[in-house]
């Protein structure tokens, strides 16, 4: 069952969802947020206890305002463990929230043993850019973030007909709210320094992706082993930027493997 409440973390009120049993793993989530009956959540949580918290600026968190800049988001990600009541707990990020978490892993090199970065952010390669994420329209966003673009549209809209004025004008303001928080670190591009940061990561980490990951191109995770030489890559096959939702399953399994 899923349970959910309000939290101070450091300078910002945020929702945290909780569910689950098993070893505490922190889960930070991508730009999307946490989805509607969230079928990644629920495969994590056939394993481990999960805290998902809801960044500043998603749903009825506080804004980032108090966020500024990659060390503020980095800080945040700490008082949250603090603020759960949490020891060294597994910390998962996809996406934006696996940006945070690779530098929460370099700040806090100590306290943190377990790392798992899926398809995150955080990197730069000119040969490999990045998509526009702030310029594209509400019907690309399927076909960029999901390998299955169908289940993507399903997603994305709960069910709901992205083509209908009153759902998309509703999708537009809550994008508009979540792409203010992310545009702190993700734009102009989405890289603050973590390479010159990497070498404090000591945990054990493994990095996933999707190999049809149209968001971030696959070449990002073998950049990220080249910071992270210890660290496991695990490609999923039939999967894209939301390869958490295409194949959970997998990715659980890739996690479980540094239990």
């Amino acid at each position: 069952m899923m349970e959910s409440r309000l939290i101070q973390a450091g300078r910002a009120k945020v929702r945290v969802y909780e569910t689950g049993a098993g070893t505490p793993l922190l889960f930070l989530h991508g730009t999307h947020g946490i989805l509607p009956n969230d079928s990644f959540l629920a495969a994590l949580a056939q394993r481990y206890r999960v805290y998902a918290p809801c960044l500043p600026g998603y749903e009825d968190s506080d804004d980032a305002g108090a966020l500024r800049e990659m060390l503020d988001f980095t800080l945040h990600g700490l008082d949250l463990i603090e603020a759960l009541g949490l020891r060294r707990p597994f910390l998962v990020g996809h996406s934006l929230g696996g940006m945070i978490a690779a530098e929460m892993a370099a700040v806090a090199a100590n306290d943190i043993d377990r790392l798992a970065l899926i398809a995150p952010h955080g990197l730069w390669l000119d040969s490999h850019p990045v998509p526009d994420l702030f310029a594209a329209l509400p019907f690309d966003l399927p076909g960029l973030f999901f390998h299955d673009v169908a289940l993507g549209t399903r997603l994305l809209t709960d069910g709901l007909d992205l083509e209908d004025p009153k759902f998309l004008a509703d999708f537009m303001v809550t994008r508009a709210r979540r792409l203010g928080t992310a545009g702190k670190i993700l734009f102009a591009i989405p890289d603050r320094g973590f390479a010159e940061r990497a070498y404090r990561v000591k945990a054990k980490t493994v990095v996933v992706w999707g190999e049809a990951d149209r968001m971030m191109p696959p070449a990002y995770g073998e950049a990220y082993l080249r910071l992270l030489p210890a660290a496991r890559l695990v490609r999923v096959p039939a999967a894209g930027h939301m390869v958490t939702h295409e194949q959970p399953d997998v990715v659980v399994a890739a996690l479980a493997a540094l239990d």
